[in-house]
């Protein structure tokens, strides 16, 4: 999804940048904010039921052998 929104030839890469920013990067920086996200979390992210967003989750912490 993110690269057919993000495809232009004509402008490269640049349109994909923004995409990204504005679908994955912003939204999930306001979640961090908001504090449901903390250093150290690994976080999913998925496309929403309506593929028109993206949805953000923690992914379980794996035990780490001693």
């Amino acid at each position: 999804m993110l690269a057919e929104r993000g495809y232009d030839p004509v402008f490269g890469a640049r349109p994909l940048k923004r995409t990204i920013q504005r679908m994955v990067e912003n939204p999930l920086a306001l979640e961090i904010l908001a504090g449901k996200f903390k250093e150290g979390d690994h976080i999913i992210v998925d496309l929403s039921r309506d593929r028109e967003t993206f949805t953000f989750r923690k992914e379980a912490a794996v035990a780490q052998p001693a």
